[in-house]
């Protein structure tokens, strides 16, 4: 569809002149005071990236990073490049987040493994049903299909 072609629909939403000038340049649209999708990622979205940036970094218990993560040490160190501060261990993290269903997570939100009430393991969740983490001693921070249906989400406020 060409410029000349949007104008009519154009005009219906942006009126006669500004259509216009939106035909003249390709039907680009620039409103002051509303951020790109790059520059509006949220807190959760940058975590994610951190988190995936550190791919291949080994596990090591205790470590928060820049090069040896364990599993709340990935999760706190991924929020923290992105803005927002969580405690050390995974249960401090869940008790810290919004708690929320599986039908309402997205990419971003925190991923805590459980036996009973007892949180064992955290992730960050990517979306399809996986996860980047830092599994455990010998393995690498990685992408990885959620392993069972014991788990909780939280959402990093």
């Amino acid at each position: 569809m060409t410029a000349l072609n949007r104008v009519p629909s154009l005009m219906a939403r942006a009126g006669t002149a500004s259509a216009l000038t939106l035909a003249a340049v390709g039907g680009s649209v620039m409103v002051p005071g509303f951020a790109s999708e790059a520059s509006a990622a949220t807190h959760a979205t940058k975590a994610l990236q951190v988190a995936a940036s550190k791919k291949g970094s080994p596990y090591k218990w205790g470590a928060t990073g820049p090069n040896r993560f364990d599993c709340s040490g990935l999760t706190l160190y991924a929020f923290n490049k992105a803005g927002k501060k969580l405690p050390r261990t995974a249960a401090q993290q869940y008790n810290k987040t919004k708690h929320i269903s599986a039908g309402s997570r997205k990419a971003g939100d925190l991923v805590f493994f459980h036996f009973g009430s007892n949180i064992y393991h955290v992730g960050i969740y990517a979306g399809k049903g996986k996860i980047w983490h830092s599994p455990k001693t010998g393995d690498v921070v990685r992408l990885q299909k959620i392993w069972t249906k014991s788990v909780w989400y939280g959402r990093v406020k």
